[in-house]
């Protein structure tokens, strides 16, 4: 109701920039579908691993070309992405006076430029930080020497990443601090980068639309070849149009998902769902145990830091730094919480779905 507010009452001061909570819910709206359908694809994946085990692992690449479809046929047909004309907006060139209608789209440089920054620099973003990650993880284990010159660059660039990304940031937020302040028409740097704007949808564009699907309902055609064509493009639109209603349909269950399965979420989710833990190893002397295991359970009880290729050991089923328990068990021949005799073919390498 809000939001329709703020919409009428743009339309009747003759305001037709939509305001910067308006161009933030919609961009949030993409951040909230992926993260439901990445936990979809992750629950077909591990039902039916043989055929569908592949949207788990590529799921980037099967995302992109879904997304690639869902926007090329928005933007070719209402001249916004799908989360803007969820709210209502569409998007016009920059430098170019005058009315243009939603069912116009874009210009050719303005559609291909749109295209691009929505759906290639997200995925490279991505990319780019699961490639920083594998690099930490093999900087941290890496069998280069200290002065070799992988190991350098690998340094240089963990070191001059987290710069990056702030000024990456940092560059979206003054953007959006010039478009509250009203000295920018974009509220976001890729829609300068692309040459456009965004503005509220005009009665002439609901009309326009309106009158479009009226007439694409009721068009006939006669010719065979022209029959062909048409049954393709309609099966090709037909697909894309699918998708986009589909996802505007169970938007608020994709959602609801992504807020189940969110982090702040988990204690509850696991008093609901999770099976009776299992007992203690045998003879366990919690007293003593008490002062040596971290409270984080993520935390390697020998270095005190987050885990890092995380390692049990059969004969008491705690977790440690595979680094730590190796060096630990190869002088001592035991497990260092409970004491029990234990060799090198003890330890047990601990896989998630994402390794």
């Amino acid at each position: 109701m809000a939001e329709l507010g703020a919409h009428l009452a743009g339309l009747a001061s003759g305001d037709d920039r939509p305001s910067v909570f308006e161009a933030v819910a919609q961009e949030s709206l993409m951040a909230a579908l992926r993260p439901a359908l990445r936990h979809l694809g992750r629950v077909l994946a591990e039902a039916h691993p043989a055929h569908c085990g592949f949207l788990w692992r590529w799921f980037d690449e099967v995302y992109l070309l879904l997304d690639l479809l869902l926007q090329q046929h928005c933007l070719r047909t209402l001249s916004a992405s799908f989360s803007e004309n969820f709210y209502s907006l569409k998007r016009i060139p920059t430098v170019e006076p005058g009315q243009h209608l939603a069912t116009a789209g874009l210009p050719r440089s303005q559609h291909w430029k749109s295209l691009l920054l929505l759906v290639l620099v997200p995925y490279l973003k991505r990319k780019l930080e699961k490639l920083v990650s594998s690099l930490r993880e093999e900087d941290e284990y890496s069998i280069h020497p200290a002065s070799s010159f992988w190991k350098r660059f690998y340094r240089a660039f963990l070191t001059a990443y987290p710069f990056v990304h702030m000024s990456w940031e940092g560059w979206f937020l003054i953007q959006q601090l010039c478009y509250i302040l009203g000295k920018t028409q974009h509220h976001s740097p890729m829609l300068r980068l692309a040459g456009v704007r965004l503005v509220r949808l005009t009665a002439d564009d609901v009309q326009a639309l309106e009158k479009r699907a009226a007439r694409a309902t009721s068009s006939q055609t006669f010719g065979l070849k022209t029959q062909v064509q048409s049954a393709v493009r309609k099966a090709l639109g037909g697909v894309v149009f699918s998708l986009s209603t589909g996802l505007s349909i169970s938007m608020f269950f994709l959602q609801f998902l992504d807020w189940w399965y969110s982090s702040e979420n988990q204690e509850t989710i696991k008093s609901l769902t999770a099976l009776p833990t299992p007992p203690p190893p045998v003879h366990l002397d919690h007293g003593a145990t008490s002062a040596i295991l971290p409270k984080l359970k993520t935390v390697c009880p020998l270095c005190r830091k987050i885990r890092v290729n995380a390692t049990a050991l059969s004969t008491s089923g705690f977790v440690f730094c595979y680094r730590c328990v190796y060096s630990y068990v190869k002088t001592h021949q035991r497990c260092p919480i409970t004491g029990y005799a234990t060799e090198l073919q003890h330890l047990i390498k601990l896989y998630s779905p994402e390794s």
